[in-house]
């Protein structure tokens, strides 16, 4: 990636329910260079076949990222988490994980209506860490309990089905981050 402006790493949270393209952007941004963090991956990598997972287990991968993700931003590293970043609180967490390097992160909300993110999990295999199977009431539930964010969270890029992933305009979304600094 080519910085457009001094500032250290870039930093992207994607922001959506299941279903709702997270991976498939994510790996465009992995393509560009950065460091995909992922804790679908991450679960599946130990053992863990079906979602949601045990609070502890999610704990404790959760951390295990949230610490990567310091050491690669220590490291100069652009990253992407491709995590679903549902809650305020959540982003905000992270958010305050990342303000000691200087870092505002760009977050990339999918705005994907909730019956085509349904139809993606329907249509999943289950054969590998990114087409984990879920219940129509557990994918309902992570759908409907998503908080979208609001444009007091900073620099957010909204993307609909339609949409090119690879128009992203993560340098710009990154000066402006960069410009208006790490929020409290």
């Amino acid at each position: 990636m080519t910085d457009p402006e001094p500032g250290g790493p870039a930093v992207v949270f994607m922001c959506g329910p299941a279903g709702s393209g997270k991976t498939t952007v994510a790996r465009r941004l992995e393509a560009d260079g950065y460091v995909r963090l992922s804790i679908d991956e991450e679960a599946w990598n130990r053992g863990w076949r079906r979602q949601p997972l045990p609070g502890d287990v999610a704990a404790a991968i959760e951390e295990d990222l949230r610490r990567r993700l310091v050491g690669l931003v220590s490291a100069g590293a652009d990253v992407v988490v491709d995590y679903s970043f549902w809650s305020r609180r959540t982003r905000d967490g992270y958010r305050r994980l990342l303000a000691p390097f200087g870092v505002v992160p760009v977050l990339v909300h999918l705005a994907t209506p909730r019956e085509v993110a349904l139809d993606r999990i329907r249509g999943r295999t289950g054969g590998d860490a990114n087409a984990v199977r879920l219940t129509d009431e557990t994918a309902s539930c992570y759908h409907d309990s998503f908080e979208p964010p609001s444009p007091g969270e900073g620099p957010v890029v909204v993307l609909r089905p339609g949409d090119d992933p690879g128009a992203l305009d993560i340098p710009t979304a990154l000066v402006a981050a960069r410009r208006s600094g790490p929020q409290r």
